[in-house]
């Protein structure tokens, strides 16, 4: 696989997969795992994810992001994290 670094895959895991997988180009064999917990969640409204606040206490909503699951936004997330 090009680029192997980039993409992990544990479909054993007992939380895979984390998020429902409905898009037909989205399926459990290219679902990243790399970024288990995503590594953009501490920057709140700034993570450029597709993201809800839900509840009194504004609790951030992740369940409709998949910035972190596609392999093809590694780069991204990289770049965010280093600025």
């Amino acid at each position: 696989m090009d680029n192997s670094h980039r993409f992990f895959n544990n479909q054993k895991c007992k939380y895979f997969p984390c998020h429902k997988i409905s898009n037909k180009k989205f399926n459990k064999n290219n679902f990243n795992c790399l970024f288990c917990y995503c590594p953009l969640y501490p920057l709140g409204d700034k993570c450029s994810g597709n993201i809800k606040y839900s509840g009194d206490k504004g609790i951030k909503d992740c369940k409709d992001c998949f910035l972190p699951h596609i392999p093809e936004f590694y780069d991204t997330i990289v770049s965010i994290l280093e600025k």
